[in-house]
């Protein structure tokens, strides 16, 4: 399911996991990247996943200026940057940091099981990001292994346009599996200024003025005391992002023709599974939408790993990914960083939480053979075709028609075979950029602003490179 409009409001008319929580301000501005080249070169010969038709190259070259800025940390280089007090910097194929020397060791008390450990730390703070874009919200990501045994800590700390500063904010507390901790974001956190909403820092009162001008990260990376294991972390980076509220944004032209061929999954042949993971069906599209691209790009989960599944139930890696995606403060399987960090944990798979301007830059990464999963919401008669509507779904964007139309993998769908389906190309862009629509009760709610999940390779090609940059990914 999605967020409701309100905290305590009922999610029965929810297809989804999130989009109109109280201070979800989102933010895309009505510029439009021009990314894709006009001409008709083959496209797809460098990526990493089948296509069925052929468009343009990307262009290179930089893009103009963004009202988005995302930014990461994952080189060797990166690593050995900011401030380490008992990590370590790891070189290799996909350099990492690594916990080395414990700082010391600290309890911490699980809210949702109760029980109380304690736990070996060593932290890392990155250098401070000036944003390129002074910022209404800010989304951390990353990208980590935890062993059994491990965990880690995600902190935002952000300072404001008149000099002053948030404090360390918790963006979320994350291992891959569920043994040790359960995976959580933090509630109730708040200076009276900006506040974090499950997964995004907010300012409270974007009219004010008041703008997020640069961030710094830290990451606390725990173990179980007298081992030697310790998580890894490949990636670690955050958005920015702020535009004015609008109902409505530009229209882009079409640019290309093109289909990869992704798994297609339903979320709704899982209603009623698995109670503990917000019991499948509706409340499952951001997994299903997440495990449709991993499987794209080649991850795959062993019988090992599925054997706690139901075998009566069809697609168990869908139940899969509703489990490790879970937060459990949120109660729901939408926490969008979760989502991104359970991609990474396939191999050789990268993970991230950004914003995009236009349907040109789904055509851009179509074009590389990168999908993506787009959040959205709308009334019934607001997306021909679709047949609900919802105050928050993910679906993943898959290609595009010969007529600039979009083509979707929509997990809302009552089997797999229907999953796939075609979307006029003004309705989609409309409900997935927009900050401000009507409700079905007709009161003004907000949109996601172009709120989008890429995975791709840890090695991208030079042509997915191009594509992710000209995008705002590196």
């Amino acid at each position: 399911m999605s967020r409701a409009e309100q905290p305590s409001s009922s999610r029965a008319d929810q297809l989804c996991d999130r989009t109109d929580q109280p201070s979800r301000r989102t933010l895309l501005a009505a510029a439009v990247v021009a990314a894709v080249a006009g001409g008709a070169a083959p496209a797809v010969a460098e990526a990493a996943g089948p296509a069925e038709s052929a468009g343009p190259d990307v262009a290179p070259g930089a893009a103009p200026a963004r009202p988005v800025d995302h930014h990461a940390w994952t080189t060797y280089t990166d690593w050995r940057s900011g401030t380490a007090t008992g990590t370590r910097a790891v070189a290799g194929v996909r350099p990492g940091m690594v916990l080395a020397t414990p700082a010391g060791t600290s309890d911490y008390t699980d809210p949702h099981t109760g029980t109380t450990a304690a736990w070996e730390y060593a932290t890392w703070t990155s250098p401070v990001h000036r944003l390129a874009v002074p910022a209404t919200e800010a989304i951390a990501s990353w990208n980590a292994s935890t062993p059994a045994g491990t965990w880690l800590q995600i902190e935002l700390k952000a300072a404001y346009s008149d000099g002053t500063s948030t404090p360390w904010y918790v963006m979320g507390r994350w291992a891959a599996g569920d043994q040790d901790i359960k995976r959580t974001s933090v509630d109730d956190q708040t200076d009276g200024r900006s506040t974090v909403w499950t997964d995004t820092l907010a300012v409270d009162d974007a009219a004010t003025g008041l703008r997020l001008t640069s961030y710094r990260l830290r990451l606390t990376l725990y173990r179980r005391p007298g081992t030697k294991l310790t998580p890894t972390v490949w990636r670690v980076g955050a958005m920015g992002s702020d535009v004015p509220d609008r109902f409505t944004v530009p229209a882009s032209v079409p640019g290309l023709a093109q289909e990869l061929v992704v798994p297609r999954y339903s979320q709704e042949i899982h209603a009623g599974q698995y109670p503990e993971y917000d019991n499948g069906g509706e409340a499952w599209c951001s997994p299903t939408s997440s495990q449709m691209i991993i499987e794209y790009w080649g991850g795959r989960l062993t019988p090992a790993q599925l054997s706690w599944v139901d075998p009566a139930y069809a697609d168990p890696q869908v139940c899969h990914a509703a489990r490790y995606t879970f937060d459990h403060q949120y109660k729901g399987c939408g926490n969008w960083p979760f989502n991104a960090a359970y991609a990474a944990t396939f191999k050789d798979l990268q993970g991230v939480v950004t914003r995009l301007t236009s349907l040109t830059d789904l055509e851009t990464l179509i074009a590389a053979g990168i999908p993506a999963i787009t959040s959205q919401s709308f009334l019934k008669e607001e997306l021909t075709g679709a047949g609900y509507g919802t105050s928050g779904h993910l679906m993943t964007v898959i290609g595009f028609t010969a007529e600039g139309d979009v083509i979707a993998n929509d997990p809302a769908s009552p089997s797999d075979q229907a999953v796939r389906r075609v979307y006029r190309r003004r309705e989609f862009e409309n409900i997935w950029l927009r900050t401000k629509r009507y409700n079905a009760s007709g009161k003004v709610a907000s949109g996601t602003g172009g709120v989008c999940y890429l995975y791709f390779p840890a090695r991208p090609s030079p042509l997915q490179c191009r594509a992710l940059e000209a995008v705002g990914v590196r």
